[in-house]
């Protein structure tokens, strides 16, 4: 995740309210990284859009062929509606993130999937950032259609770039945690952040949550060493017990407002089982949340 000129930080938004937190968060890390922003904006193949009429029963051949003819009309005024307010929205956030000091801000809008968009447009994006379900889309059904949370876990199943996943309004990180498990995701993970200037001058909390043996150990000094070497204020901790209130209690207790750990795979270190556990950590995480494949 270093600065290179070819590659983007990426925003993935949809038309809900979240996707203001996602372009504040985007467009502090294309500034901390000197790259440039494109907002993605995927629009489905098949909105669930019915013209509340029913077209089912036997009928001719000539009214068949109207109803289809009409249906593709309908479908056709959808989509160009579809693609006109998602630019005028697009454009609203490309403003935002200029205001809060994007450099270099452009936007795409595509049809169809969005982690196959994403997989398409991989090779020149350094970071994907996305918003994932805040509290207040958990209680109002309403939001669900159009939750780009719901996402998620197939976008970072499917993409192997660093993808920051957020929440709530923006605040610009001060205190960062490594969830570290040992393996070799998490360790790419630290050598991620010492190279990168996303977190240059942010001091970062080790934490490894499982039994204390140690090989845990070393793994603990190789993370801290790198770190400090590059610079970094780090410091360390193991403590015994369940990942998820582990992680949950130290994020409290610390004032960590911004959490990177691997994502959806298992840790070599049985006694260490973390990555398992990806979508119940998200699921009580209320931080941002960088996910690392």
């Amino acid at each position: 995740m270093n600065s290179n000129t070819q590659d983007k930080v990426m925003a993935c938004v949809d038309q809900s309210h979240f996707s203001e937190h996602v372009a504040d968060y985007a467009a502090w890390a294309a500034r901390r990284l000197a790259a440039p922003l494109e907002f993605l904006h995927v629009i489905d193949h098949h909105p669930e859009i019915g013209s509340g009429e029913d077209h089912s029963g036997a009928i001719g051949v000539d009214a068949q062929e109207k109803l289809l003819s009409r249906l593709s009309s309908e479908d056709e005024r959808r989509t160009k509606a579809a693609r006109e307010q998602g630019r005028i929205f697009l454009n609203r956030l490309r403003e935002r993130a200029i205001a809060a000091g994007g450099h270099s801000v452009d936007v795409r809008q595509r049809h169809g999937e969005l982690a196959e968009t994403l997989a398409e447009q991989e090779s020149d994006v350094c970071m994907i950032i996305l918003g994932r379900r805040g509290e207040a889309a958990a209680h109002d059904q309403r939001d669900s259609g159009r939750d780009i949370g719901r996402n998620v876990e197939r976008v970072v199943r499917a993409l192997h770039k660093p993808i920051l996943t957020v929440t709530a309004d923006f605040r610009e990180p001060q205190r960062v945690m490594i969830a570290f498990d040992g393996g070799i995701v998490t360790r790419r993970g630290v050598e991620m952040v010492a190279a990168s200037p996303l977190f240059r001058g942010l001091p970062v909390h080790l934490l490894m949550s499982g039994k204390e043996s140690r090989e845990a150990g070393k793994q603990l000094e190789w993370a801290t060493t790198t770190l400090t070497t590059a610079g970094f204020a780090a410091a360390a901790a193991l403590i015994p017990g369940d990942a998820e209130s582990v992680i949950a209690k130290t994020v409290h207790q610390q004032s960590i407002d911004l959490l990177i750990m691997g994502a959806y795979s298992h840790s070599p270190l049985r006694s260490l089982l973390f990555g398992s556990k990806t979508t119940d950590l998200l699921r009580s995480a209320s931080i941002p949340t960088l996910l690392l494949r």
